[in-house]
């Protein structure tokens, strides 16, 4: 049955307020003004993001990735930046060392225990 059916067949029902049920519909309500509230960065928040984040990456690279040092970068980056493409970003400078990693690097198996022949 679909959540819609589902949801259709509760109203013929007498609700009951249960503290889960309280709390499921205090998640949609915020899920649904969260999603109200964002709205695509335009062109020149799109350029402040991006400059945010290279300076943040330039800084992580200088420094080793010792975050402590980036700081500053870190918080304009968070401040610049719709919080998924934070996310987003932050996975993909990982992705992206591991993918330079494994290039230069080459792959390295785990030592495990030894499969009898």
């Amino acid at each position: 049955m679909s959540l819609e059916l589902e949801f259709l067949t509760e109203l013929r029902h007498p609700l009951k307020l249960t503290p889960a049920v309280v709390g499921t519909f205090l998640e949609v309500i915020a899920f649904n003004s969260d999603q109200a509230a964002m709205a695509a960065p335009n062109s020149a928040e799109r350029k402040a993001c991006w400059d945010a984040r290279d300076q943040l990456w330039k800084c992580l690279d200088d420094n080793g990735d010792k975050a402590a040092s980036c700081q500053k970068f870190q918080s304009e980056f968070e401040a610049n930046c719709p919080a998924q493409w934070v996310k987003y970003f932050t996975k993909r400078r990982d992705f992206l060392k591991y993918k330079e990693k494994m290039q230069t690097e080459g792959f390295m198996p785990a030592e495990g225990p030894q499969q009898p022949s």
